[in-house]
């Protein structure tokens, strides 16, 4: 400041002289400027520097150290992400594979369920033994067809009661439920002509506690008819023996007591050997039917010819017939083709048959004997004008010991067992028999025998 007032005071006075100082001045000016300049210039850089390096120290510094690490949190974050979103993909994966997996076994489960409910279903549908399930309240829960036409169960047939009071049935579903040493559980019932054996028995639940009972039904009345003719011919067997043994036991002590003449000792021993006769054939008929029904009697099957078979019986009974006076006719159909069957057997049936009807013919009958074929079978019919048998007979003469009139057969001697034995033989041999009659006009007796070899 000092310099240019100076300058200005110079040039105001106008003195050359001081150009000089003037211009020294000009250039002391414009040094201490530069001076000035570079200085500034200096002190700038220092400050700029020194800014810098803190700047660099406090602030850039730990920026970059907060983004590197803001990166790496970034990172392994991301890497977090994906191992985090792999774990969960692979626990899904699980899932599914475990859901799948659950899904198949149920389905094999309930499959395998379906399947034995309708094996159950069809077990109980087509048993021959009859189910009834019943609930504690005593309803029913399940019953098959068996039962229903067993015990000719109504619809409106709902209830324990229901079903079992109508045959007065001695038992009571709360004992079979509660009381496990019952024995009472087996009852036998009456079904208008057939016979039916239940038996109770409770079924408990998955707590092991009685939920219900279930009634066993079969139906026994084969074996109650089997057992009643094991019966009646048990019976019948001890009387047809007695018979004869006490008129042997009578005549032959009769003989022993005292001395008779040779006429009424030869009419005791007519007696005697007669019943002992019929003993025999009694026997050898029981003997006969229990081969059969064991299956021991074994059947030897031939061809031969029908007609010179009964041709041949026919003469075998002609004492027979000739005692009674009767007119016998045998007519044989031409072309008759060898029947198939035990020859022996037929034979017995022949006998048995023309025996019968020469028996139950009044004397001076007529009988007649025809031999032919139909289809598969020949035939044997025998036609008489005997007394003939009631129709209300008819369904049981091949019935063991079965009589139509018993004092009359045993008086010829008859033992009850021949046409049961008939049925027994012609059924071995494939054959067949069917008798029909009327009571004063005679008797049809067929007999089928098979002409064809079976393979």
């Amino acid at each position: 400041m000092y310099s240019l007032n100076v300058l200005n005071n110079a040039i105001e006075d106008g003195a050359l002289d001081n150009l000089v100082q003037i211009s020294d001045i000009i250039t002391n000016v414009r040094y201490n400027t530069f001076i000035a300049l570079i200085m500034c210039t200096v002190v700038f850089l220092v400050v700029g520097i020194l800014i810098f390096i803190f700047l660099s120290k406090f602030v850039i510094y730990p920026i970059n150290k907060l983004i590197k690490s803001a990166e790496k949190i970034a990172e392994e974050d991301k890497e977090g992400t994906k191992k985090v979103k792999s774990k969960k993909k692979t626990d899904m994966d699980n899932l599914e594979d475990v859901l799948g997996l659950m899904t198949t076994e149920l389905k094999e489960k309930l499959s395998e369920v379906s399947t034995q409910k309708n094996q159950i279903e069809t077990i109980l549908l087509h048993m021959t033994d009859g189910i009834i399930a019943f609930n504690r309240q005593g309803e029913v829960i399940l019953i098959n067809p068996a039962a229903k036409k067993f015990l000719s169960i109504r619809p409106e047939d709902e209830t324990f009661d229901d079903i079992f009071k109508k045959f007065d049935v001695n038992i009571n579903m709360e004992k079979i439920i509660y009381l496990e040493n019952w024995t009472s559980t087996e009852q036998r019932i009456q079904v208008d002509d057939n016979y039916m054996n239940v038996f109770f028995a409770p079924f408990k639940n998955d707590t092991e506690r009685p939920d219900g009972v279930i009634a066993v039904i079969q139906d026994i009345t084969e074996h109650v008819k089997l057992d009643n003719m094991q019966k009646e011919l048990v019976a019948d067997v001890s009387h047809e023996l007695k018979t004869p043994i006490t008129s042997i036991m009578g005549y032959a002590d009769t003989l022993l007591e005292g001395e008779y003449d040779k006429e009424t000792e030869k009419k005791f021993l007519n007696v005697i050997a007669t019943e002992a006769r019929r003993m025999a054939r009694l026997v050898t008929d029981l003997l006969t039917l229990s081969r059969y029904d064991n299956n021991n009697q074994s059947v030897t099957k031939e061809s031969f010819d029908l007609g010179d078979l009964v041709k041949k019986c026919q003469d075998k009974l002609g004492i027979e017939i000739k005692k009674k006076h009767h007119t016998v006719n045998c007519f044989v159909t031409a072309d008759v083709p060898p029947v198939y069957a035990n020859k022996d057997d037929i034979e017995r049936v022949v006998l048995n048959i023309l025996s019968n009807s020469i028996k139950y013919t009044q004397d001076g009958g007529e009988i007649k004997i025809y031999v032919g074929f139909v289809y598969n079978d020949a035939y044997i019919k025998v036609f008489d004008n005997g007394i003939g048998i009631p129709e209300e007979d008819l369904g049981r003469i091949f019935e063991r010991f079965y009589r139509v009139d018993k004092a009359r057969t045993r008086e010829m001697g008859g033992t009850g067992l021949g046409l049961s034995i008939a049925k027994e033989i012609l059924d071995k041999n494939g054959g067949s028999i069917d008798i029909k009659s009327v009571v004063g006009q005679g008797t049809e007796v067929v007999i089928r025998i098979p002409t064809k070899q079976e393979f």
